[in-house]
């Protein structure tokens, strides 16, 4: 049998696979733990400095929660039947850490939405850094059409993600919108061919990783730790992340390079 989560790596950069296009990609307990373990290696390996998250098949990038197998675990109406649900039940954080809700991978994610990305797919896209999007995705939060709530972080996301009228449009009609129209507000970085989705995400964060990995990471906390801070709290903030930057090995690195005309060789210290 395929693993239903796949982690491999080109170069310094992880591709994150959702594999169940039978059922559309939705999370079902397995994925959530093995997705949960992806993201901390991820996290924890020196040599990652990026990573894609993608979806096999052209259906779906993930349709959300499996119905019938995670949401009654979750709501208690189904007790667990195995070791994937056990670790879901037990340990409170691992949806959390699966969909990036509570989890910081630090290093940039970069989503390449292959398909339509719904309920907690589209959450999972809340939680990545830039998203690329096949042209036939579709892209929303359907929970309200069900009566239960959108908790992978929608409430608190998508207001800052996009501008309040439109995120409440979505969170309360539970509507879809096309990849073109989830462009123009804002949400997606690029909208391609459902071919080359993963070839533009890939690229992407190939140009990220081929950075200076302590700046990028500094960079990135500091963008969203200072999100929605006032200024003068916001601008102190990013004076403490600025600084061990400009400390490091890379920065001495990076202008030498420059001023040599050659390309820099970074050790992410």
């Amino acid at each position: 049998m395929h693993e239903v989560v796949g982690l491999e790596r080109i170069g310094h950069v992880a591709i994150v696979t959702l594999n169940r296009p039978e059922a559309r990609n939705a999370l079902n307990p397995e994925m959530i733990v093995r997705l949960a373990a992806a993201w901390r290696t991820v996290r924890d390996d020196p040599d990652i400095r990026a990573a894609v998250v993608t979806g096999v098949g052209d259906k779906a990038f993930c349709s959300g929660a499996d119905l019938g197998r995670l949401i009654p675990l979750i709501s208690r109406s189904r007790e667990p039947e195995d070791d994937w649900d056990r670790q879901v039940v037990e340990d409170r954080e691992i949806l959390g850490t699966a969909l990036l809700r509570t989890f910081d991978a630090v290093k940039p994610v970069v989503a390449a939405i292959n398909g339509h990305a719904i309920a907690g797919g589209m959450e999972l896209a809340q939680g990545t850094d830039l998203r690329v999007a096949s042209d036939a995705a579709k892209l929303g939060v359907q929970e309200v059409k069900w009566a239960i709530f959108p908790g992978g972080g929608s409430t608190v996301r998508l207001p800052r993600q996009l501008p309040y009228a439109r995120a409440m449009e979505l969170l309360l009609t539970g509507d879809l919108i096309s990849a073109d129209e989830a462009l123009t507000w804002g949400f997606l970085n690029r909208v391609v061919p459902p071919g080359d989705v993963l070839e533009a995400a890939l690229e992407l964060a190939q140009r990220i990783a081929a950075n200076g990995p302590i700046a990028v990471q500094a960079i990135r906390r500091s963008a969203r730790a200072c999100l929605g801070r006032p200024e003068e709290e916001a601008m102190s903030l990013e004076a403490k992340f600025s600084a061990p930057v400009f400390r490091s090995e890379d920065a001495r690195e990076g202008p030498r390079a420059f001023m040599e005309k050659r390309t820099p060789v970074f050790y992410g210290r």
